[in-house]
């Protein structure tokens, strides 16, 4: 069991509720046609996407800074986030009256920037540092420090735990008003420090703590399995290696008090590749119309893929944020053909002579490849020249053609794979 110093019971999230009530939307809970079809399921989004700063972050922000005292109030509050958590903060401070100063990392997109500027006006100052969350959490750890501010922690807080478990509150409250949902079978929840999925579980498993109930399954980026590295190790630890890509979620080490409460309450955590939340981004955005940042796609990417869904299944998936910034959705395309296997690059030496290409176009390609991408890497002598080559195919399964056309033909072709050095820097 939770030792009860860190546990967030049902009743302060309630309370929570109440305390947002003002200022947070009570964001809609939609069918969703396209995975109900695909999985035989219910599949329902809780458009947390549409919530006061595109994001669920404002609950836990506001419901912790709503309870400082005035001296406190009075010292400013200090944060540190990736984006989201930050426009909370922003918002919180310009609505209660008090300065606060927001630490965010180089890799926060600019759109974010500029939101959480718009957001807090006047009340925050935007300091940009460190090249991912924890740097810019580090950097935060020491102003409060140094001068007496207030953290606000984006998950590693009992309030701010509290606040965000607010989400489960209206999930349940909504499914009950509807007769085709009433309870559901499962709740998937996306994961970077474990505020959310500690919140969520907090409400839903908390509160029963026996079957039939809810089951709370936690989805994180596969680049950075924070928590699942912590559940395996028995408490958290720091990952080495950590791929930014999905910003929102991109933590290299969870919290002291999200992690026991995610132990022992959560069904699961799993994690889904970034090229499949890609894929999920695209069809949210051009099926359903829902812009969504990479940690927004994490719930309903799982599903299928990591989370098994049995048909018949009531399932809804918090769509965390849809805070994305427009100039990232070609490295979003991009990372998704290659994991839908339709984007495959190559290195061909080519004989420095009359027709070499052509006969690279004609004799290896197939009538629906295209060629995306093609550069000269050197000359090495006056024989032959290597190039770059990107190819997207039609079909997944016309890779097999194309290989072996490409070992039949007189041309040196090799196939740059996935995770190595030279693949990384053409998708990164």
């Amino acid at each position: 069991m939770i030792p009860a110093e860190v546990s967030v019971p049902a009743a302060r999230v309630a309370d929570a509720m109440e305390r947002l009530a003002p200022v947070v939307r009570r964001t809609p809970l939609e069918l969703n046609p396209r995975l109900s079809e695909q999985l035989d399921a219910q599949v329902w989004f809780k458009r947390e996407d549409l919530q006061v700063g595109r994001s669920y972050k404002l609950r836990g922000a506001f419901n912790l800074i709503a309870q400082l005292s005035a001296a406190e109030r009075a010292r400013g509050v200090v944060c540190a986030s990736a984006g989201n958590h930050a426009q909370g903060v922003a918002f919180s401070c310009a609505r209660l009256g008090v300065p606060g100063r927001i630490f965010v990392p180089r890799t926060t997109p600019r759109q974010k920037r500029q939101a959480i500027v718009a957001i807090g006006g006047s009340a925050i100052e935007l300091i940009v540092t460190g090249d991912t969350f924890d740097d810019a959490s580090r950097a935060a750890a020491l102003d409060a420090e140094q001068t007496g501010a207030v953290r606000v922690p984006p998950f590693d807080d009992l309030r701010t735990i509290a606040g965000q478990g607010t989400v489960a509150v209206e999930i349940a409250e909504q499914a009950a008003a509807l007769p085709e949902l009433g309870i559901p079978d499962l709740v998937v929840v996306p994961v970077g420090g474990g505020g959310l999925l500690a919140g969520v579980a907090s409400w839903y498993v908390g509160p029963t703590g026996s079957p039939p109930r809810t089951r709370v399954v936690g989805v994180e980026p596969m680049g950075a399995p924070s928590m699942t590295a912590a559940l395996a190790a028995g408490h958290p630890v720091e990952l080495e290696h950590l791929d930014g890509f999905v910003d929102g979620a991109a933590v290299r080490r969870v919290g002291d008090l999200t992690f026991p409460i995610v132990r022992d309450l959560a069904d699961a955590v799993v994690t889904v590749d970034e090229g499949r939340v890609c894929t999920e981004m695209l069809d949210l955005y051009q099926i359903e119309g829902i812009i969504s940042e990479p940690a927004g796609a994490l719930a309903s990417a799982a599903l299928g893929d990591s989370i098994e869904v049995r048909p018949g299944e009531k399932v809804v998936c918090i769509v965390s944020g849809g805070n994305n910034d427009v100039s990232r959705y070609g490295e979003v395309v991009e990372r998704s053909l290659i994991h839908e296997g339709l984007k495959h690059y190559f290195l061909v030496d080519f004989p420095q002579e009359p027709g070499a290409l052509r006969g690279f176009l004609d004799g290896v390609l197939g009538a629906d490849d295209d060629i995306t991408l093609f550069e000269y890497v050197k000359k090495n002598n006056r024989e032959t020249g290597p190039a770059l080559v990107g190819v997207e195919l039609a079909r997944r399964e016309d890779l097999v053609p194309l290989q072996a056309r490409m070992d039949a033909s007189r041309l040196v072709i090799e196939r740059v794979l996935p995770g190595s050095a030279l693949f990384t820097f053409l998708v990164s």
